[in-house]
């Protein structure tokens, strides 16, 4: 049985949108070098959601963009989602980055091979 390598110098950068942004946010951190991302809906509330005469919260449809990314790469990433995705307006959404204790995933053997050169 193989070993499982574990990467230890990557971040998960979140950002939650309302619907329709998600896309344009990928593109934009695949444009700066991210490999890709996930997105998924979710339903919230906040403060910009309550409407009607009782204040009552009214369910809002978020998407939710999930980047891994290597830690030395989070600013620029992070940073090209969020002029991307609008978020510098009121009800835009916000983004924030998470450090990840471990990756494991496939890692081509040119790459291990480069890893444990540097190490």
């Amino acid at each position: 049985m193989k070993n499982i390598t574990y990467l230890t110098d990557a971040v998960l950068v979140t950002a939650v949108v309302p619907v329709g942004r998600a896309d344009v946010m990928l593109k934009a951190a695949r444009d700066v070098g991210a490999s890709g991302g996930t997105v998924h809906h979710a339903r919230g509330t906040g403060a910009r959601e309550r409407l009607g005469l009782l204040g009552i919260a009214v369910e809002a449809e978020k998407e939710v963009v999930c980047v891994v990314v290597a830690a030395d790469h989070q600013e620029l990433i992070a940073e090209a989602m969020y002029r991307a995705g609008g978020l510098d307006v009121p009800g835009g959404g916000y983004l924030y980055v998470t450090p990840l204790e471990k990756v494991a995933t496939y890692i081509p053997k040119e790459a291990l091979d480069r890893l444990s050169k540097r190490g």
